[in-house]
């Protein structure tokens, strides 16, 4: 009698689409959205709109609505590493290694150098430029926080490195598109600011990529036709 009772209770754990979203959950989301915009999948105000909701939701389930009509390959990429939205606690100081200031001026990193873990531009009336697509990365997460007031600060990174971004503007553009590198190991850019009547832009640069991460592929690679060989 106990164990028909029991048979006929119902099942009541919750299902995945009803447990409570998380902010992790949330920002799965609008990494989506985001590449649907730059797509032109879905228009501006649509973009506005969605994001919107993915603030207020409360759900997995909820979540999972605004990114429904999207092509599943946007919502789960196989064999990609999905970078963290945030440095890890304590893995980047909060001293700045570089610092890039143009005030009624310019001022660029690029070519052949080396990265800090932290890097701070400020461009007050002025243009800041960090391309780090031939840059040395000597740690795997590096913050680049940036602060355009009247000016521009323009970040650029290869194809083969993680890419994230949180920060704003007031009365001016805060943009960076998000990217995640296919290698467990390669280097994750993280840009962080404050755009006041400026621009603050992130863009990966295609076809650039870092020369260590290669140097890395290919010693793996060679070593693995060594063992093949017998060698």
């Amino acid at each position: 009698m106990d164990l028909q009772k029991h048979a006929q209770q119902p099942d009541t754990a919750p299902r995945t689409a009803e447990l409570r979203a998380s902010d992790a959950d949330r920002d799965r989301i609008a990494d989506i959205l985001r590449e649907a915009l730059a797509e032109g999948r879905l228009t501006a105000d649509e973009h506005a709109e969605r994001v919107e909701g993915v603030l207020a939701a409360k759900t997995v389930g909820d979540l999972d609505v605004f990114v429904r009509d999207l092509p599943i390959s946007h919502q789960r990429r196989p064999g990609h590493a999905s970078a963290p939205h945030r440095p890890a606690a304590g893995a980047i100081p909060m001293d700045a290694d570089d610092n890039v200031v143009a005030v009624f001026s310019a001022a660029a990193r690029k070519g052949r150098w080396r990265t800090g873990r932290r890097i701070h531009a400020y461009a007050v009336f002025g243009s800041v430029e960090i391309d780090l697509s031939e840059a040395l990365f000597d740690h795997q997460q590096v913050m680049i926080k940036a602060y355009a007031v009247f000016g521009s600060v323009e970040i650029r990174v290869p194809a083969n490195v993680s890419l994230r971004g949180t920060g704003g503007g007031v009365l001016g553009s805060f943009e960076v598109d998000p990217l995640d590198a296919t290698d467990d190991e390669a280097p994750v850019v993280f840009v962080d600011g404050w755009a006041v009547l400026g621009s603050i832009e992130a863009r990966p640069r295609r076809g650039k990529l870092v020369a260590d991460i290669i140097d890395r592929v290919q010693r793996k690679v060679d070593k693995s036709l060594r063992r093949h060989l017998g060698h």
